[in-house]
């Protein structure tokens, strides 16, 4: 087990060497900077200097953070360990959505699933541009990559970060639309051009909130003192990515990015809601007509049998809505709290903090597959289907292969197959699908 977990940590190192080498020519101005006085000739000798002096204040900030020595050692396997568990599951499990739905025919008729789709390539990215250089400073306690990319990858954060949050409201927004208002119409309404026009937006508005004020500085105004003596405070050469915001960038971001989505997404699941009891209710209703019909004898128990049975499929349908809200409020919640209240206490929030909510709000990028297409059945066939190498047990069956009696029901003028599951099973289906999906 520490043959492995020394692997990994060489694994890490190799990546940030890799890294260091690619922004070595940026190290080297900054030092011609420094020693042009001096003359050309020095250039080389100060360059190795520099690099010796960056290698005894890495190893003193490790000493001082509690990086080294034998009890330490394996909290830091086990946040190396940690952090690359949640960018190796958020590629994989957002890959696979991709992939899923660019092979299955079926997936890719369900309008709700392109949200789904750019959702999981907004995670993707968040864990291949973002996730990495921020395990790496969480790890080696420094910036080597210079100040210009740590505005660059800053705006990438936010920007990526942003996207993934308002993917989460256009689905719950396409969601409320085809189940509450307009069920009818819903297929000619929402157009491939207005998805598109959706999911533009979803891309092109936090940029707003990203590069443009993050690379022009607004977000800096007033602080740039702050921001210079948190960036050298242990008073060595060696730096930090530091971002930090004023009252007004703090205020508009956080609300723009969290808190105008999180009031829709509310609403808007509690309109679902509402509207699945009354699914659910007239469901009850029509299994209990059919059943007073077949038999008279049971009746009192038939009543408390599907009494019960409506009950923990309201249940049911509630757990799934509370554990989106509640993973998508646990994991930014804080983060936007903190963003918002740190400003106004003179930015007092201590690092460690930070860095904690921040790496709270990554986790969601590895949850999303998670809660809005593993949970799905036509996504889990899919799933089986491109793991197992297409064997037929998990291909889709045929409608028409089946000889069992059918009973069906009109809900807001759609048909609703009722045969071969549960009614529990029927309304989570159509709830994920936002309409039947033959199964």
């Amino acid at each position: 087990m520490w043959t492995f977990l020394r692997n990994l940590e060489k694994m890490f190192n190799s990546f940030d060497k890799m890294f260091t080498e690619m922004f070595k020519v940026k190290w080297t101005e900054v030092s011609n900077k420094n020693n042009r006085k001096q003359g050309d000739n020095f250039d080389a000798s100060l360059t190795e200097e520099d690099s010796k002096k960056k290698d005894e204040e890495e190893e003193d900030s490790e000493e001082a953070d509690g990086f080294t020595g034998g009890d330490s050692m394996p909290k830091r396997m086990a946040l190396i360990c940690f952090l690359s568990l949640v960018m190796l599951m958020s590629i994989l499990g957002n890959l696979l959505v991709m992939v899923a739905v660019c092979k299955d025919r079926q997936l890719r008729k369900i309008k709700t699933n392109y949200f789904i789709v750019s959702l999981a390539f907004a995670d993707l990215l968040v864990s291949v541009l973002v996730m990495p250089f921020g395990a790496i400073e969480l790890v080696h306690q420094h910036w080597i990559y210079g100040e210009t990319f740590c505005l660059v990858r800053t705006s990438l954060d936010v920007l990526l970060t942003t996207a993934s949050i308002l993917h989460l409201c256009c689905i719950a927004l396409d969601r409320y639309y085809a189940i509450c208002c307009q069920p009818l119409v819903y297929r000619n309404k929402m157009t491939p051009m207005r998805v598109a026009l959706m999911i533009g937006g979803c891309w092109v508005i936090p940029t707003f909130i990203s590069f443009l004020p993050i690379m022009q500085g607004w977000n800096s105004i007033g602080i740039d003192h702050l921001i210079e003596q948190r960036r050298h405070s242990d008073g060595s050469n060696s730096t930090s990515c530091v971002f930090m915001v004023n009252k007004p960038y703090a205020l508009t971001c956080s609300v723009v990015a969290f808190y105008i989505p999180l009031v829709l997404m509310v609403l808007a699941y509690q309109r679902i809601y509402v509207t699945a009891r009354a699914h659910a209710l007239q469901i009850s209703m029509l299994q209990r007509a059919g059943g007073a019909a077949g038999t008279s004898g049971a009746g009192v128990d038939s009543a408390d049998h599907q009494r019960n049975h409506r009950m923990r499929t309201e249940t049911k349908a509630a757990k799934t809505l509370c554990i989106i809200m509640g993973c998508f409020c646990l994991c930014w919640a804080p983060f936007f709290v903190t963003n918002v209240v740190d400003p106004f206490i003179d930015y007092t929030v201590p690092d460690k903090l930070w860095a904690a909510c921040l790496w709270l709000g990554y986790i969601n990028s590895m949850l999303n597959p998670i809660l809005y297409a593993f949970l799905n059945k036509s996504f889990r066939r899919a799933f089986l289907i491109i793991l197992c190498c297409g064997r037929k047990r998990y291909r889709r069956p045929s409608i028409l292969g089946s000889g069992a009696p059918c009973t069906a029901t009109q809900i807001n003028g759609s048909t609703h197959v009722l045969n071969g599951c549960s009614s529990a099973s029927k309304l989570l289906l159509w709830f994920c699908n936002t309409r039947p999906v033959p199964v």
